[in-house]
């Protein structure tokens, strides 16, 4: 199979254009899913936890915690993943205490993002930074 100069160029420029259309696309994913959670709303520090160890020798299985008094509901994210929503926790009224742990894969390292739907429906964030050295989702 032969390609002309023209074909060659046709390939190399699409190659870059969807290098630089899908980190966008992803980071919009990030935001919609942040929206839909948050209705919009804005949201603050404090008031949540997020436990993880600073380096993950593998990211197949990163254990994680976090933890929220007074929360309804929290949602954990892993912005550099393929699929940046990890999980959801929800709390109902005869929950003991509003706390969750879980192992959850990681692509490469990344801040791992919490963010609590308290009771009063304020919302607030903390994140960990995860070093990780051999990735879980392909990488």
């Amino acid at each position: 199979m032969r390609l002309s100069r023209r074909e060659v160029l046709a390939v190399g420029v699409g190659g870059v254009a969807l290098t630089l259309i899908a980190p966008g696309a992803h980071a919009s994913e990030l935001d919609d899913v942040v929206a839909k959670f948050t209705g919009g709303a804005a949201v603050g520090s404090g008031g949540v936890t997020v436990t993880a160890p600073e380096i993950a020798e593998n990211g197949n299985t990163v254990p994680v915690t976090v933890e929220a008094p007074g929360a309804v509901a929290i949602l954990l994210l892993a912005p550099s993943n393929p699929t940046p929503a990890v999980c959801t926790f929800t709390f109902g009224p005869a929950a003991g205490s509003q706390k969750a742990a879980t192992r959850i894969r990681l692509a490469k390292t990344q801040d791992v993002t919490a963010i609590a739907k308290m009771a009063d429906g304020k919302f607030v964030k903390a994140v960990a930074t995860v070093k990780v050295t051999v990735g879980g989702c392909g990488g």
